[in-house]
């Protein structure tokens, strides 16, 4: 085995997508698809700003996200690049189960749209909100920055960075908290995110977590076709079971990109395709190359980088 996909899982708000969409054919059907599937258009998809409602908001974001990264799969699909491995964070975690035939394409897209219908916190609830943080590597030190602190969880781990100094994570939680926090840590230390309302993958999303999960119980999830990186514990997800597991915890457990790389590595993968913006680029330390995708020229890069590492491109057009 020699090479992995990796999804991330942020929701985006930024227009993402519309130089694939212009290039390549196979992209503008699949939006087209996908915008059937949801109700949405194209435009809304793509382009427009999204809304102000809370889950509304996050659903149409997970549905451009995940269209984005299908849509840069079917593209590499197109010059037969394929994946010997595959896992993701979040809502990545939940397309590429889609993409290793765990599920098919229109229950992903029917479950995030559907989404949108969940019901919106109680007007008195404490503010929510997310912080990326950066901790030290050294052993004995806290879990995270906000460990102890009251209303703060450890919601995500990406690992150390490149240069090997720090560790990234992801905390969420209380608003109000994760302010007072960041005031008081040595500056840079914690990064409230803005217009991040949600505090995800924490116990805050249990009212989430049990409206989806009638939904979740009826998709008729199928065994992975291949390896299936879970993010949410060192796991290979191999039955249906599994994956359906994965999509109940994931909106309130924990993620963690080391999972899923370190799986990839124990997988044989040489080389690392990202799909779409949401990991950090040359921030983060991985144990093999990755190449980012997000525009056309970078479906070159990963065609390229992808023959001087020495896999096999036999299916490639012009590179066998």
């Amino acid at each position: 085995m020699s090479l992995g996909y990796l999804f991330g899982g942020g929701v985006g708000t930024e227009p993402r997508g519309l130089e694939l969409y212009r290039t390549y054919e196979t992209v503008q059907s699949w939006y087209e698809q996908v915008s059937a599937w949801t109700g949405l258009t194209v435009r809304q998809i793509l382009e427009e700003d999204l809304p102000t409602a809370q889950e509304e908001r996050q659903s149409i974001g997970t549905v451009r996200e995940a269209a984005l990264a299908i849509g840069v799969h079917d593209v590499l699909a197109s010059f037969g690049l394929r994946p010997a491995a595959i896992g993701g964070l979040s809502l990545g975690a939940m397309t590429a189960s889609c993409l290793a035939g765990a599920l098919g394409r229109r229950e992903l897209f029917d479950m995030l749209a559907g989404s949108r219908d969940a019901p919106e916190p109680p007007a008195g609830d404490p503010r929510q909100g997310i912080a990326i943080a950066f901790g030290p590597l050294a052993e004995g030190a806290p879990s995270h920055p906000g460990e102890s602190v009251p209303g703060i969880h450890l919601a995500g781990d990406f690992g150390p960075t490149a240069d090997g100094t720090r560790r990234i994570m992801m905390l969420a939680g209380h608003a109000e908290a994760l302010g007072a926090l960041a005031a008081e840590a040595p500056p840079g230390t914690v990064v409230p995110l803005p217009r991040r309302t949600i505090a995800v993958h924490t116990p805050l999303r249990r009212p989430y977590r049990d409206f989806m999960a009638p939904r979740i119980d009826a998709i008729p999830f199928a065994d992975p076709e291949l390896p299936l990186l879970s993010c949410l514990e060192p796991k290979v997800l191999r039955t249906a079971a599994d994956v359906r597991d994965l999509f109940q915890r994931n909106s309130t457990n924990p993620i963690s990109l080391v999972d899923v790389y370190s799986g990839m590595k124990q997988q044989g993968v040489r080389l690392g395709l990202v799909m779409g913006p949401s990991i950090p680029e040359g921030i983060l330390a991985f144990p093999f190359p990755v190449v980012h995708i997000e525009r056309p020229e970078h479906v070159e890069q990963a065609l390229t980088t992808a023959y001087d590492l020495g896999i096999d491109l036999s299916g490639v057009p012009g590179l066998s």
